[in-house]
């Protein structure tokens, strides 16, 4: 009995419980966010004049920029190509040449001075470059024949073809020589050896007396003027960046040299003869190019 009665009390107890529970209200809490912002304070430029001060305008600065872009523009990577590796420059030696027609006269060898002008250009590698080169050598006599002051072993009378008179009177072997070289160098380091060939032109220059109104009177020239072929090498040596200086050797034949003037048709020298040149040339060269 007493069992039946807690049994009853609990089971109210606990519908009463479950009662309660569904009834309850739940909480509900509520927060604010607070967002901060950044206070921005604008500022106005005071216009003042200052004499120390000056300051380029905008569109002064946007001139330059429109002419920058242009430039760059206008470049053309073929121009660019066919200027690269391209140097040129002037020159200046010293030389001494030997002639083997001359020997009979001195045993001398004759010294020089000539100027140069010469253009680069790079092939296949950095390295590897071919040159082309103009020269014009001073060279200084050796012997001087004079037949008025002397009796030299070509005094005498001469005759043309057409049977005028000519009268020797004087020949020494003082010259200009014009020389066109093409070489190709290999760079290595500062030195740059080369090898080539050239085209030689060397005026001679012999005077005779000539007849002028039947009467031998008029003093008259006879040069050289025939091309002679050859070969050329030796080293260059870069210092400073744009100076170079160089050691030559040349050699070239003259064959049929002869002595002419235009309006005799005559020749001291004998037809069918050769005759070989060489010579030694000690130059200094700037490099004019950037």
């Amino acid at each position: 009995m007493i069992l039946k009665k807690l049994f009853s009390f609990l089971l109210i107890v606990s519908i009463f419980s479950l009662q309660g529970q569904r009834k309850k209200t739940d909480t509900l809490y509520v927060y604010e966010k607070v967002i901060v912002h950044d206070t921005i304070y604008l500022e106005k430029s005071l216009k003042r004049k200052s004499n120390d001060i000056v300051q380029p305008s905008l569109s002064v600065k946007e001139k330059e920029i429109k002419n920058r872009s242009l430039t760059l523009k206008n470049k053309d990577p073929k121009t660019q190509n066919l200027y690269a590796g391209f140097q040129y420059g002037i020159g200046i030696g010293i030389g001494l040449k030997n002639s083997s027609w001359a020997k009979e006269l001195s045993n001398k060898k004759q010294s020089g001075e000539n100027l140069e002008i010469w253009v680069s250009k790079n092939i296949l590698t950095p390295s590897l470059s071919l040159l082309l080169a103009a020269n014009i050598y001073r060279w200084n006599s050796t012997f001087d024949l004079d037949g008025n002051k002397e009796d030299t072993f070509l005094n005498g009378y001469y005759f043309t073809q057409d049977r005028q008179p000519l009268l020797f009177q004087t020949f020494n072997n003082k010259h200009f020589e014009y020389v066109l070289r093409l070489e190709i160098g290999y760079e290595w380091k500062n030195f740059r050896p080369f090898a080539g060939f050239l085209v030689n032109r060397s005026i001679y220059k012999m005077q005779f007396l000539v007849p002028e109104n039947n009467v031998l009177d008029k003093l008259d020239d006879f040069k050289s003027n025939q091309n002679n072929y050859g070969f050329t090498f030796g080293i260059q040596y870069k210092f400073f960046k744009r100076f170079l200086v160089s050691l030559d050797y040349q050699y070239y034949k003259m064959k049929n040299l002869s002595l002419k003037n235009s309006s005799f048709d005559f020749d001291i020298f004998k037809a069918n003869n050769t005759f070989a040149e060489r010579k030694l040339t000690l130059g200094l060269s700037y490099i004019l190019s950037k």
